[in-house]
């Protein structure tokens, strides 16, 4: 057939998919041959589902349909008196799978009329972001309805780990369970109607702006920029907020732990002459100890609040990596501090005759 007609037949097939694929299909047409708008009063619109892989129109005694390919040509065998799909129809739709673009066949009266050669466009630099998530200890897998050939070429493009190709709603909530089952904690973005049970099903779900209501209802929060790859900075703010908690508690138990371990032995010393060996920092009375510790611990605390406003710096580690860093500068420097600032109080309120 023509590419006009083909067009035409694509875009009636599409007016009722929300899709973005759809919508992309309904532009183009408008764009390239000027279809806009006509009267479809008496039309009976079939919607895209993840189900039938299709969308379509009967209108003025025609039967138009778009969609997968082996759904498309599924239905057109099933019709009565249908044209035998020709060899040339899968070489081109396996032509454009093999090139990373989504093949979509039209057919109208049990005919199919060609394919049109979806293709999504791999922001720049996704690649990278993807490396960084990987760098972050988080494995990507791209869920998708296309065809494994069209897949594996997105996925290599696109830098993902693993990808699931012609996956219905059901088979994204069941990847899920399964992961989470293992006890991971899985993250999930989408867009779509069909993706909105496997984003209220994700311990963590992103809907694009740009998705449709279902999506953005079922997701827990709603990215503005329609960027996966936004995971990078939730991820990045999360571990932020939990280590800097974490490691202000470390700091505060192994300073409460050091701290009393340096003043009690001055404290109770004319109790107890044993615990002279236990007098590390040689403190020269009860009353010097105690105030000493009182002025550090006055000292100390506001100190830690530029930090717990700022917050623990991060950077994309393995988690074991980052726990040990954290341990050796907050736990260790918690343990420390107290020694030495109890011990240079002590001296300066010695010095001036306070104690």
């Amino acid at each position: 057939v023509e590419e006009r007609d083909l067009a035409d037949a694509a875009q009636l097939a599409s007016l009722s998919d929300e899709t973005p694929e759809g919508r992309s299909i309904v532009v183009l047409a408008k764009e390239r041959f000027s279809m806009r708008g006509r009267d479809m009063a008496q039309a009976q619109f079939m919607p895209f589902s993840a189900h039938t892989r299709m969308s379509g129109v009967d209108v003025e005694g025609s039967v138009i349909r778009k969609g997968a390919v082996d759904a498309v040509i599924a239905h057109v065998r099933a019709r009565p008196g249908a044209v035998e799909v020709s060899a040339e129809v899968r070489k081109a739709a396996d032509k454009v799978a093999r090139e990373g673009g989504t093949p979509l066949a039209v057919s109208r009266d049990g005919r199919v009329l060609g394919i049109v050669h979806l293709k999504d466009v791999v922001k720049g630099g996704v690649k990278e972001r993807f490396a960084e998530l990987r760098r972050m200890g988080i494995r990507t897998v791209m869920i998708t309805g296309d065809n494994p050939l069209t897949a594996a070429a997105i996925a290599a493009e696109a830098g993902v780990d693993d990808f699931l190709a012609e996956a219905k709603p059901e088979d994204k909530l069941a990847l899920i369970r399964k992961e989470q089952a293992a006890g991971r904690m899985v993250a999930m973005c989408g867009d779509g109607t069909n993706d909105a049970p496997a984003l209220a099903q994700a311990d963590v779900g992103v809907a694009m702006q740009t998705g449709t209501p279902a999506a953005r209802e079922a997701g827990n929060m709603v990215d503005l920029d329609s960027d996966p790859t936004k995971l990078i900075e939730v991820v990045s703010i999360g571990k932020q907020l939990l280590m800097t908690r974490g490691s202000l508690t470390t700091f505060s138990v192994a300073n409460d732990v050091a701290k009393y371990f340096a003043i009690i032995p001055a404290m109770f010393l004319a109790i107890y002459p044993s615990l002279q060996a236990l007098n590390v920092m040689q403190l020269s009375s009860p009353e010097s100890a105690i105030l000493s510790a009182i002025i550090f611990n006055a000292l100390v605390i506001p100190a830690l609040i530029p930090l717990a406003l700022k917050g623990v710096k991060w950077r994309a580690a393995p988690a074991g990596k980052l726990l040990a860093r954290n341990l050796a500068i907050y736990g260790v420097g918690g343990l420390i501090a107290p020694f030495v600032g109890i011990k240079l109080i002590e001296l300066l309120v010695s010095g001036i005759g306070l104690a």
